[in-house]
């Protein structure tokens, strides 16, 4: 892996260490708090960046919409046990995915289903940006809606 993923890769570390912990300090009750209606609970949210790495790799290999709502549709996480062990099973993945890439797979750009081009590298930066902003929304859903800060390092 080049200089550049493995330093992109340590980021990623760095925020699922970060979500795990804020989950480790969880309750299975608190998985089903909402706190805006409409909008996911704290156990969708946290199944959704359990999933991120593995249909944001998808996507980058241009998965069709149809395969890609097939692979949502066969995940469901309603454990605190099962997300965090599916979120370090698709973080696994994308890292065995990345691994095997030249630099020329790295840098040729792919389409998603819905138009969007980047380069491989690219993607691998908007899943950071995608995983960081999750968290981001995790962290001031305890903090802000109910008054649980798990008191933890957000960035290095």
């Amino acid at each position: 892996m080049n200089m550049y993923c493995q330093s992109a890769f340590h980021q990623l570390e760095i925020v699922i260490a970060s979500i795990s912990e804020m989950v480790g300090q969880l309750s299975e009750d608190d998985l089903k708090l909402r706190p805006t209606e409409g909008k996911y609970s704290i156990g969708e949210l946290l199944e959704h960046i359990a999933v991120i790495p593995a249909a944001d790799g998808a996507i980058i290999e241009e998965r069709s919409k149809d395969e890609m709502e097939q692979f949502y549709e066969s995940i469901s996480l309603k454990k605190k046990e099962d997300i965090l062990e599916k979120l370090f099973e698709h973080f696994s993945q994308l890292k065995f995915q990345f691994e095997h890439y030249t630099e020329e797979h790295l840098y040729t750009e792919t389409t998603s289903w819905w138009g969007v081009s980047h380069t491989r590298f690219e993607w691998l930066l908007q899943i950071i940006a995608h995983m960081y902003h999750h968290r981001g929304q995790l962290h001031a859903m305890l903090v802000h809606t109910y008054k649980k800060d798990p008191e933890i390092m957000l960035f290095e």
